[in-house]
């Protein structure tokens, strides 16, 4: 090992979480306060969403608050019980810091963080939905189907508290998702509106998806049943997808079938959203 080398330090997962988080909140305070500066008719909106807060965790615990509240569950008590998920599991800012950034880098019609995490709904259906499979794991079925069924009223985004959700995804636009109890979403999965990760009827157990990382859904694509859609999968608008998808394969069609060459990159980041044959695009 050279001496260069020997230098190398490696953070531990928790501490690369940490620094990610205070990072991010460096960075949403500061286009918060020059949101104001070019328009003073934004200074309770920003200080009520961003400047008044301590932390990363406080703020995002009071947006999805307001956002979710309703008679039933009313906005304290759903502060306290995000926040309460927060401090449990602190590794869930982590993973919201993670599709906030994901959201500037691969948005083109954005270009900080600031918007996505006052405005873009697949955000903070994500983020609530973060919190509901923190309830369903820990045992309170009932409050995390609250959850669901507020995120789903509000934002026309309908996912099972117990589906797996990893880190960095993004949901563009989102109207019309629905991802199923047994599906899984690995790290930096993007996935566009109208997309159904279901099952192929009334069968019981395993029966949703495994989108695996970097995978590309376009709009309005059906992917059904207990199947795998591999790494740097890309799956074409309006897809019907009943089988397994290879890695780096580009699938399109009803019934969807393999087109084109394999690619190398992963499309979730890339959003390149073009397949090899000319005549299909997502």
């Amino acid at each position: 090992m050279s001496g260069q080398e020997s230098n190398i330090v490696l953070l531990p997962v928790e501490d690369a979480s940490r620094r990610e988080v205070a990072a991010l909140w460096e960075t949403l305070r500061r286009e918060a306060a020059a949101a104001v500066h070019r328009d003073q008719a934004l200074a309770r909106a920003m200080n009520s969403a961003v400047l008044m807060h301590s932390s990363f965790g406080h703020a995002l615990s009071h947006r999805l608050a307001i956002k979710l509240a309703d008679h039933d569950v009313d906005r304290d008590e759903l502060l306290a019980l995000i926040y309460g998920a927060y401090t449990d599991k602190p590794g869930l800012l982590g993973a919201a810091a993670a599709d906030l950034q994901a959201v500037k880098d691969r948005d083109p019609s954005n270009t900080e963080v600031l918007t996505p995490f006052l405005y873009f709904k697949g955000f903070s259906a994500l983020q609530g939905h973060r919190v509901a499979h923190w309830l369903w794991t820990t045992g309170r079925g009932h409050l995390a189907r609250h959850i669901q069924s507020r995120i789903s009223e509000i934002f026309s985004i309908d996912i099972h508290p117990a589906a797996v959700m990893g880190r960095g995804i993004m949901l563009d636009h989102g109207s019309g998702l629905v991802i199923g109890e047994t599906a899984v979403v690995e790290d930096e999965v993007s996935i566009l509106q109208n997309v159904t990760l279901g099952g192929t009827g009334k069968d019981m157990g395993d029966r949703h998806p495994k989108v695996r990382r970097g995978a590309l859904i376009g709009a309005g694509a059906k992917v059904l049943g207990n199947i795998e859609v591999g790494i740097g999968a890309k799956i074409g608008a309006g897809s019907v997808v009943v089988a397994p998808v290879a890695p780096y394969t580009s699938v399109v069609g009803v019934p969807a079938r393999p087109v084109g060459k394999p690619h190398t990159a992963l499309p979730g980041i890339t959003m390149d959203q073009t397949l090899s044959e000319p005549e299909y695009i997502i």
